[in-house]
């Protein structure tokens, strides 16, 4: 993955599928422009479609999985997660504030099994209070109307569903010390939200933990990112980082493992998650 494009996201079972295709085309021994020739389209749609970057038109599904010689239950049974990844998922209703960049993350949440995360600006969105959400996206989009900011604080709380959900993934976070001490939204907001975090800190498939001013520099003091991790083996991992007017999906291999030490290294340097609650219930006090 490279720049998330402009335009609506796949799902993550869209990209999953894509995967099968490439798998089963080179299975068959066939190149790109064999497989675009018996579609009669350019190699150029084949490769886009085994990437993701396109509706998996069901007409072409079919052919394809004929050329590559899957069995008929098998190809009936593609065809139907074909038509499933298709539809746009729960967050397409948002499209009007959910910037198209942003719409690939939602996918890859939504279906991580492990979300691990460093986030040394504010508190990770699955984790904030319906304020501090408010206030975060108010000073991140200063010109947006009411009705935009709203429309954004609800499609981050409806996000939040997924870890009330039977099977919600570990959500692994590394938070600087910052997050906590920057004052969002005001005293009332801060203590309610450090409140949410102690809460979180209850729960058996969330960790936090903390890295305090006193731990120095470490490895990842350029800026938050995201690793997603996923229960099918289709999906490699995927790094995300933000920036200003767009994001970076990465999931080379090499580039993974650079992230991976990086937050290994940080959590073994960060104080242990279970030491987290009193951290959180000290600096309440001091609001």
């Amino acid at each position: 993955m490279a720049e998330a494009r402009a335009g609506g996201a796949p799902t993550v079972l869209r990209v999953i599928l894509g995967k099968r295709l490439h798998h089963l085309r080179e299975k068959a021994g066939l190149s790109y422009e064999q497989a675009a020739r018996a579609l009669d389209v350019t190699h150029a749609t084949v490769r886009r479609m085994e990437k993701a970057e396109v509706g998996l038109r069901i007409p072409y599904v079919e052919k394809l999985l004929g050329l590559y010689g899957v069995p008929r239950a098998e190809a009936d049974a593609f065809v139907d997660l074909a038509r499933e990844g298709n539809q746009p998922g729960w967050w397409h209703r948002y499209r009007d504030v959910l910037p198209s960049w942003f719409s690939a993350f939602v996918s890859l949440e939504a279906e991580a099994g492990t979300i691990r995360a460093y986030e040394p600006h504010y508190v990770p969105g699955l984790l904030q209070t319906e304020e501090y959400a408010r206030a975060v996206l108010r000073a991140g989009s200063p010109h947006a109307s009411a009705a935009e900011t709203e429309r954004a604080v609800a499609l981050r709380l409806e996000r939040q569903a997924l870890l009330c959900r039977p099977g919600a993934p570990l959500l692994w976070v590394v938070m600087d010390e910052t997050v906590l001490r920057r004052p969002i939204g005001g005293a009332d907001v801060m203590r309610a939200q450090l409140d949410r975090l102690v809460a979180a800190c209850e729960l058996p498939y969330v960790r936090l933990q903390i890295m305090p001013f006193s731990a120095g520099p470490h490895p990842a003091m350029y800026g938050p990112f995201h690793i997603f991790r996923f229960q099918v083996q289709e999906l490699p991992d995927i790094v995300f980082t933000e920036s200003l007017v767009g994001a970076a999906y990465l999931d080379d291999r090499d580039d993974v493992s650079v992230f991976l030490e990086a937050l290994d290294r940080m959590c073994a340097q960060a104080s242990p998650a279970h030491s987290t609650a009193a951290i959180l219930d000290g600096i309440r006090k001091e609001i």
